[in-house]
């Protein structure tokens, strides 16, 4: 156990240091580590994980590597792999934040994202590849897991999406009676987003973790519809924070690895310093580590009933549709030119041809941007 707990905290430290381009490459890399790699688990038992996390609030990445380090060591596991994941990225956060401050504006990137976000492109895509093979059982998923896609480039809600698959794929395997023991399994999750604080707050560290602690335990979807909650509360009810600060703090979430929740932290240390980077991010992953602890157990479970089996095949294919549009909308962003699309092919040559590690990829990749942010 001791080895397997080492193991862990290895595994989810490198991710969380170089897992750039948020949940859809965080997957992806994870995919490569402990399935391809590490063979913890079959490709089949991850997609029944990650799908899980899409029935649950919270970080979706996060939540995957605390379902992982669960499989592997037990309760100790599952917190060595979440705190080992997130942590990384905090520091980072945290250290951008003490700059910001100090100098009133974020470090330039640019080029070394741009080297970055092909590789990215290239490693979810070998990744929805191989977890297609999985989830793709019937020719029926495989029409649910386009119209899932369709509908997410449609702009559709995720939570819609999802329940919309789960329903269909057990209508077509066991027949309209199974639809309403199912649809139950969705209901939780639709009321949560509706929930907000009202009325001005005064700030205090209290009412910070609170409110954090809500955002995790209620925000589903992207870092989108995480914008959407900092703004709605920290900009226009509390007015703790202005926009553009609420802004650079989605960016700077964005441009570091792992966890785009440590947006949280940003916004804390702005607010608090370090006490309120540290309570913010408690009160923002808190939550999933919960969530998982009370779920973990129930996957497995859910493949021993034949009504909970055919809705998570459809969660399965709907949650691989997300993260496919999610690598096309990378794609669109990060090939704009030959250089970018030459990084892309040969990571994904290095990939699949001579299965080198997705991590040291990003970090070659990172190392590139370096290098070429100091020859402009």
């Amino acid at each position: 156990m001791r080895e397997r707990l080492r193991e862990v905290a290895w595994v989810f430290l490198k991710l969380g240091t170089v897992a750039f381009g948020g949940p859809a490459a965080h997957v992806a890399m994870m995919e490569d580590e402990v399935v391809r790699r590490r063979r913890w688990l079959e490709r089949d038992e991850l997609l029944d994980l990650f799908g899980a996390t899409q029935l649950i609030p919270g970080p979706n990445s996060t939540e995957l590597a605390i379902h992982l380090g669960y499989r592997r060591a037990g309760w100790r596991g599952l917190l060595v792999a979440g705190l080992c994941f997130i942590l990384p990225a905090t520091l980072m956060v945290g250290a951008i934040a003490w700059a910001y401050v100090r100098y009133g504006a974020l470090p330039q990137v640019d080029r070394v994202l741009y080297a970055i976000k092909p590789v990215i492109v290239a490693v979810v895509a070998q990744a929805a590849w191989g977890l297609g093979r999985s989830a793709v059982k019937t020719r029926f998923l495989g029409f649910l897991g386009g119209a899932a896609l369709a509908a997410t480039l449609l702009g559709v809600h995720e939570l819609a999406i999802l329940a919309g698959a789960g329903l269909a794929s057990a209508l077509a395997r066991h027949g309209p009676a199974a639809v309403a023991r199912a649809s139950a399994w969705f209901a939780l999750p639709a009321l949560g987003p509706g929930v907000a604080v009202t009325g001005a707050q005064p700030f205090g560290l209290a009412p910070l973790f609170v409110f954090f602690l809500k955002v995790g335990s209620l925000l589903f979807g992207s870092g989108y519809v995480l914008l959407a909650f900092l703004r709605a509360d920290l900009v226009d009810r509390f007015g703790w924070l202005t926009e553009g600060q609420l802004l650079d703090a989605i960016a700077v979430g964005q441009l570091t690895p792992g966890p785009v929740f440590t947006t949280a932290t940003f916004v804390g240390y702005l607010l608090g310093g370090a006490p309120g980077a540290a309570v913010a991010t408690v009160g923002i992953f808190l939550p999933a580590f919960v969530f998982v602890a009370l779920s973990g157990r129930l996957v497995p479970r859910l493949r021993r009933s034949p009504i909970a089996s055919a809705v998570l095949d459809g969660v399965n294919v709907a949650s691989l549709a997300l993260m496919v549009a999610v690598g096309l909308v990378l794609g669109r962003t990060a090939l704009v030119d030959l250089p970018s699309v030459a990084i892309a092919a040969i990571a994904a040559v290095a990939l699949v041809r001579f299965r080198v590690n997705s991590a040291w990829l990003v970090t070659g990749a990172a190392g590139l941007g370096a290098l070429l942010y100091l020859v402009d």
